[in-house]
């Protein structure tokens, strides 16, 4: 008999073909040409007509730039614990806590002080931000402010933002947001200086986060 958990697996493959090929506006007469498989093939597989085999994935990953693994998403069951590697950006080291790089990701970003002159960004997404240690200067379009351990920011990244250490030392942030988060910055430069301490458009708080329950989200 074989293992549901591997059928459910097989049976999710072409709904998750079709998603990675979308989100990159990828249409399936290019997908064809890049990977030699014919659009009916291409299509009857997206829609679970045809069942997926290693010589019809392996040229799909490769064009849609996704790791075979995450194509596939067979469920763990083994070591639930998440282990990546930290990584260092322009300074900043980036430490995620969520292995799969679709969805909503978490991570914690610990930020040198004075690092850098503010140097607003833009990309599509929503970004949550909670401080864990040190201060957070932020700057969300024209405010200009700065947040304390226990303190929380959510705003939507399309508003040109920076945030760095606003003290003399350095600052531990999580920080969550979603899939379209991770797009490119575009450089767009606020015009209007802000006052310190101003009221941004972010909602703040000093209630310090739930510990985890274990319970799982369904909004």
């Amino acid at each position: 008999m074989v293992n549901p958990t591997i059928t459910n697996a097989i049976d999710r493959v072409g709904p998750r073909i079709k998603e990675f090929r979308t989100r990159r506006d990828i249409t399936l007469t290019e997908l064809s040409a890049e990977t030699g498989i014919s659009v009916s093939t291409l299509s009857r597989l997206e829609k679970g007509e045809r069942k997926p085999s290693l010589e019809l994935l392996l040229p799909i990953a490769l064009a849609l730039q996704t790791p075979l693994d995450e194509l596939i998403a067979v469920p763990r069951i083994a070591d639930p614990r998440v282990v990546v590697a930290p990584r260092t950006v322009s300074g900043r080291t980036i430490q995620p806590l969520t292995a799969r790089r679709e969805g909503l990701q978490a991570f914690k970003i610990t930020i040198p002080r004075g690092q850098s002159d503010p140097d607003p960004v833009t990309h599509d997404g929503y970004e949550w931000l909670y401080v864990l240690s040190g201060h957070l200067r932020l700057i969300l379009g024209d405010h200009d402010v700065v947040l304390g351990p226990g303190e929380v920011a959510e705003f939507e990244t399309t508003v040109p933002h920076w945030f760095g250490s606003a003290g003399r030392g350095p600052v531990e942030i999580l920080s969550l947001f979603g899939a379209q988060g991770q797009r490119m910055h575009v450089r767009a430069r606020s015009t209007r200086a802000a006052a310190p301490g101003s009221s941004p458009d972010v909602r703040r708080s000093r209630r310090r986060a739930a510990p985890s329950t274990g319970a799982t989200s369904t909004g």
